[in-house]
């Protein structure tokens, strides 16, 4: 080893970067970074909203570009629920099972006016807003929604799970939020 290396001292942060964290950044942050790159989405489509997301995967709009190639049909293996098209109320359940399948974290998103709040269809027997039976991330406005509308709804959960605490989902008010929907 030569003599410049010998007086360094490894165990301790450079003055004036005392705190939590390394050099560069802190375990939050790397693990932040590493979810919002790597979203494994799980389509949830039912009409003419899932035709317009099929779009983004094509080459002109490229959803891989955002780490979110990899489809997922298995509840178990996704990040993030993609709810797009009306959802009838005896869907409702099936919608929540879903959710509840999902490991943690995960996050949801209401794609096109029908999941987002019903759409046109104002009957009896359309679920007027997905936000009803699962707490919503980010909604995509829309009938049906452009394919940038549906990347910037995916780069907004991106922006969300690269800056959640690690915490954040068990917290007292997040509980509470899947208690008032009957989530466990």
């Amino acid at each position: 080893m030569s003599d410049t290396h010998k007086d360094i001292n490894y165990a301790e942060a450079p003055e004036g970067h005392a705190g939590a964290g390394f050099f560069a950044t802190s375990l939050e942050k790397i693990v932040g970074l590493a979810r919002a790159n790597s979203l494994w989405p799980l389509p949830f489509a039912t009409s003419c909203c899932g035709i317009e997301f099929m779009a983004t995967m094509g080459s002109t709009y490229d959803l891989s570009r955002f780490g979110s190639e990899r489809m997922s049909f298995s509840p178990r293996q996704a990040d993030v629920l993609m709810v797009m098209g009306t959802i009838a109320k005896k869907m409702g359940p099936v919608v929540k099972q879903v959710y509840e399948q999902m490991a943690e974290p995960r996050w949801v998103i209401a794609v096109g006016a029908c999941a987002t709040s019903g759409g046109i269809f104002d009957t009896y027997s359309v679920l007027q807003g997905i936000d009803r039976i699962i707490p919503v991330d980010v909604y995509v406005p829309g009938c049906p929604p452009r394919p940038e509308q549906i990347l910037d709804g995916v780069m907004r959960v991106q922006d969300l799970a690269e800056n959640e605490s690690l915490r954040r989902r068990n917290s007292p008010e997040y509980q509470a939020l899947l208690a008032s929907y009957n989530i466990k």
